[in-house]
């Protein structure tokens, strides 16, 4: 009920804004709290959502402002031409996903879940009573904490076969977030100038990572169920590549699941060839209709590199993830990791671990799973009734993402701006490919706040595609 409020508070003063001349002083708290029927509270963080958009500003003593344009020099940063030289090829700006929008923006481009979809009383308790240890001031071991090296160790372990050893807590690296573990693992095992196999799409952060590590990436499709076994090996063949970059469970951004079958297929692939499966196993937490399947359990000889995050199903703000390796390679990425960030907070790590061994946390995870489901069914539904011209190929059995196919012609980037105009922030499918795009998608995330609103946002995209 209060964040509905400080919308209504932001859109109405947003709408006095437009008409207000600069520098007119914002009716006070007490009027906006009588106006809106609200708590000084919720007044204060639509104040405060307005002051971020730059709309306003406050003098203190004084009082609020219409905030006005103020006239400035002009800046020339063109020495900065120079110095910078030529752009990367890509990096170059913030990805879709990341944008910050307006607060009464329909906004399906996220790649995080809301706020309500999150265990935020774990969360905070667990960082209240992280902040009382010796985790709070201490400096934690360049390869994590062992408590949570051994709780990833044994998550992994659990999904393991009779005959497969299973990894040790030695094994497990804790990171701050998996994005930093692809660069350290894309540098220190593959190398600029290396061939990087990848599937086709795939996560934007990946091929990222590898074009700041100066690695070449060689696409192979995948569909929904994984690529074909034969179009890896020939890549391997053809390429003489040492790595596959891989998302076998709930793929971002397309919600694939690679059938059991085709894991141990592929996984025989890459051991013929003497090379690493890097796995990035994103969603685990995130499964509506199937159970994630780790490639990684099916392998002790330390052909799989495993990737497994907290941020998706615990908190944006505890950015903690685990990379599980073997042998030299395990080595090699932590003298990376510790090159570049030394360790993760303590704080962080405890805060985490906390959470996730809370007896309460497996219950979260049910009701998540449940919230989902329904999110994504009505996304889908919304869709098939007002954007049929708009294909989604296969409902994803987990993750939190449609991957919807456009007619053909369609530009993605132009329809992006056009629903944006209409209040709805879509993430062009474009930046998922390694190479070429083979058709035009969208990617719509349904684990937004305001899932009531998905209808809506499906009937101003099916209006907007059939004004183009």
């Amino acid at each position: 009920m209060n964040h509905d409020s400080t919308e209504r508070i932001v859109r109405g003063l947003r709408a006095w804004i437009a008409t207000a001349a600069p520098g007119a002083k914002v009716p006070s708290s007490r009027a906006l709290t009588a106006e809106y029927g609200a708590s000084p509270v919720t007044v204060q963080k639509a104040m405060r959502t307005l002051a971020s958009l730059g709309l306003i500003e406050s003098r203190p003593g004084v009082g609020t402002f219409v905030r006005g344009v103020r006239p400035t020099r002009p800046i020339d940063f063109g020495w900065q031409t120079a110095a910078l030289g030529a752009p990367p090829s890509r990096g170059g700006s913030l990805s879709a996903t990341q944008r910050t929008v307006a607060p009464d923006a329909i906004s399906l481009h996220s790649g995080y879940p809301a706020r309500e979809l999150l265990p935020e009383r774990l969360v905070r308790s667990a960082i209240t009573r992280a902040a009382r240890t010796d985790a709070a001031m201490g400096r934690s071991p360049a390869a994590g904490l062992p408590e949570l090296q051994a709780w990833f160790a044994g998550e992994l372990a659990a999904s393991a076969p009779v005959d497969v050893t299973p990894p040790s807590a030695r094994d497990v690296l804790v990171l701050s977030g998996s994005q930093s573990g692809l660069s350290s693992i894309f540098r220190a095992l593959v190398g600029p100038g290396q061939p990087l196999v990848i599937e086709s799409p795939s996560y934007w952060g990946s091929i990222l990572a590898a074009a700041q590590a100066g690695v070449t990436l060689v696409p192979v499709p995948s569909g929904q169920h994984g690529p074909d076994p034969a179009d890896v090996e020939r890549a391997f063949e053809e390429t003489g590549a040492r790595a596959f970059y891989a998302q076998p469970s709930y793929a971002n951004p397309s919600g694939a699941q690679w059938r059991h079958e085709r894991g141990l297929a592929i996984l025989d692939v890459v051991r013929r060839h003497r090379a690493f499966l890097i796995e990035d196993d994103w969603a685990h937490d995130l499964g509506i209709d199937t159970e994630p399947r780790p490639i990684a359990a099916q392998d002790d000889q330390g052909h799989v590199i495993y990737l497994r995050s907290l941020t998706k199903s615990v908190s944006p703000s505890l950015r903690v993830a685990a990379l599980i390796a073997r042998g030299p390679a395990r080595d090699r990425i932590l003298a990376d990791r510790a090159a570049e960030s030394m360790y993760v907070s303590g704080l962080l790590q405890a805060a985490a671990l906390d959470v996730v061994t809370q007896p309460s946390w497996r219950t979260h995870l049910k009701g998540l799973r449940r919230q989902l489901k329904d999110r994504r069914d009505l996304l889908l539904d919304s869709l098939r009734e007002h954007v049929p011209q708009a294909q989604v190929e296969f409902t994803p059995p987990g993750g939190l993402n449609l991957w919807a196919r456009l007619p053909d012609g369609t530009d993605p980037e132009l329809l992006a701006r056009h629903c944006e105009s209409r209040g709805v922030i879509i993430a062009p499918g474009t930046e998922w490919f390694p190479a070429e795009p083979s058709g035009s998608y969208v990617r719509l995330n349904y684990s937004g706040s305001n899932p009531e609103r998905f209808p809506d946002a499906a009937r101003i995209l099916g209006e907007v595609l059939g004004e183009n």
